[in-house]
């Protein structure tokens, strides 16, 4: 389990952790912090879905950019901060398909969901999965089945010069 893969690295488990007591049947989690002082060193290498949270404290926001933009997943991303000048280098550095400023996880159908790298293939939701679920095609027909002419719209039938049928450039 993922939880005891990282502690036994030295990741922290702050808060949940284990089964709900209520639950005693079944496959539950409660919402579980773990705190990973070294998330090179304890990371996962793998995505993890679920009521989890690994907080990782950081010096500054460059070092927030480098460590999560150092894995292979880029699903999203949240950052919480007063100051617009960080919300928009975040939201701009980030790899990741979605990213949330002061406000996590809320979804708007017509927004693209979707992430970076290893997390997923395309988008879901918006004109972007509209378009990740269209194939586009150009099919042309004359319906009246006459000749067509030599040169069509917008092109203009160039000059010939001369006797010898040679067009003028």
């Amino acid at each position: 389990m993922v939880i005891e893969e990282v502690a036994g690295r030295g990741a922290r488990v702050t808060a949940g952790g284990s089964a709900p007591s209520e639950l005693p049947r079944g496959y539950f989690l409660e919402p579980t912090l773990i705190e990973m002082p070294d998330p090179r060193r304890q990371g996962i290498g793998r995505e993890v879905f679920g009521p989890l949270a690994m907080i990782t404290p950081v010096r500054d926001l460059d070092e927030a950019i480098e460590l999560a933009n150092d894995s292979d997943f880029g699903l999203g991303a949240s950052i919480y901060t007063s100051s617009l000048e960080s919300a928009m280098r975040a939201a701009t550095e980030l790899e990741a398909g979605m990213v949330w400023i002061n406000d996590p996880l809320k979804d708007n159908d017509a927004a693209p969901f979707g992430g970076w790298k290893k997390s997923g293939f395309g988008r879901e939701l918006g004109v972007e999965g509209i378009g990740t679920f269209t194939q586009t095609k150009h099919v042309h027909v004359d319906f009246t089945q006459a000749p067509s002419p030599e040169w069509w719209f917008p092109y203009e039938r160039p000059p010939i010069d001369g006797a010898n049928g040679s067009s003028r450039g």
